[in-house]
């Protein structure tokens, strides 16, 4: 049996594989594999192991003629057709719950970032322009009883909940079900216009589908207060980032934290001229645990499904 991994990954994914006599082929770039070459390996494996940024259309799927199991190396998999694959007889998994901490611990240093403006301050301090301390200088936000409002309440947005509970705040949730875990922290499922409304932080934590595709649009956006901290560690495409980045632009909100954007890896460069936003390179995940555990999970979900065991993660629509 053979499986193809799509970019480098930690080694513990390939140590797995082997210990089960299954070949594997890397591909060795540090960019995404090109389309075509994607296509041309797909076609020879019994299964792929791949990331958010490997796209798997109609096309590639029916150039996968042996394979069992699209492994996706992430939580989201908004970059495969699901329903196409399953009908073609081909098994969907993610990587959830080995993510959640880090992303929401990433989250958290996001609202903690942009309330007390660290980012204004190290840039100060870098330049040499700090002159001592002022009664007024880079006045923040502080969180204790301020609504903290969570835009999807799944697992990060339970464990950021939880984080935020921490710091004494009023804890305000958007979910298509409610959560009686964000509930027992006194927490109150509202409708996205009451969120959006009242939060005096947003943080986005939803699955990227057709349904939540711009969901932020410039309408929702203007909800918001002029005096609130808005944080994005989901997917850039749920936010109309055009609409944010004029809010930014003409003080209509306090600050923003993005990880992700609307057509990451290309950033509109409007947004590096802005001080009341800190931009991270899509660091969510990016911890030696996490990591290494998605690659584990991956693979045992490789390993499982071509064992006709079963899928351990699969990803059910």
């Amino acid at each position: 049996m053979k499986v193809f991994i799509t970019r480098e990954i930690p080694e513990a994914a390939a140590e797995l594989l082997r210990r089960k006599k299954i070949e594997v082929k890397v591909y060795p770039g540090e960019k995404p594999i090109p389309y075509q070459l994607l296509k041309k390996e797909v076609g020879e494996v019994d299964a792929v192991i791949s990331l958010l940024t490997d796209k798997f259309d109609e096309e590639m799927i029916d150039a996968m003629t042996k394979c069992k199991i699209i492994a996706n190396y992430a939580v989201g998999y908004n970059n495969i057709n699901v329903a196409y694959a399953n009908n073609k007889g081909i098994t969907v998994t993610n990587t959830p719950d080995v993510l959640t901490d880090s992303t929401a611990d990433l989250a958290m240093a996001l609202v903690l970032a942009c309330s007390r403006r660290l980012a204004e301050g190290r840039e100060m301090m870098r330049k040499n322009k700090f002159r001592g301390w002022q009664p007024k200088l880079l006045l923040g936000i502080e969180l204790r009883g301020k609504n903290f409002g969570i835009i999807g309440a799944g697992r990060i947005g339970t464990a950021v909940a939880k984080r935020a509970a921490g710091f004494g705040v009023n804890l305000l949730y958007y979910d298509g079900r409610v959560n009686p875990e964000i509930d027992s922290m006194g927490g109150k499922k509202t409708a996205l216009s009451f969120l959006l409304k009242k939060s005096d932080v947003i943080s986005v934590h939803l699955p990227l589908t057709e349904s939540t595709h711009h969901l932020l649009s410039k309408e929702r956006l203007s909800l918001i207060k002029k005096s609130a901290v808005f944080i994005n560690t989901a997917r850039g495409e749920i936010v109309e980032e055009k609409a944010l980045i004029q809010m930014l632009k003409n003080d209509l909100i306090f600050s923003a934290g993005l990880d992700v954007y609307e057509n990451e890896p290309d950033i509109n460069p409007e947004l590096y001229t802005l001080k009341n936003v800190v931009l991270l390179p899509h660091l969510g995940s990016a911890t030696e645990d996490a990591r290494n555990e998605m690659a584990k999970l991956a693979a045992e979900n490789v390993i499982s499904v071509l064992n006709g065991m079963g899928a351990i993660t699969q990803v059910l629509l």
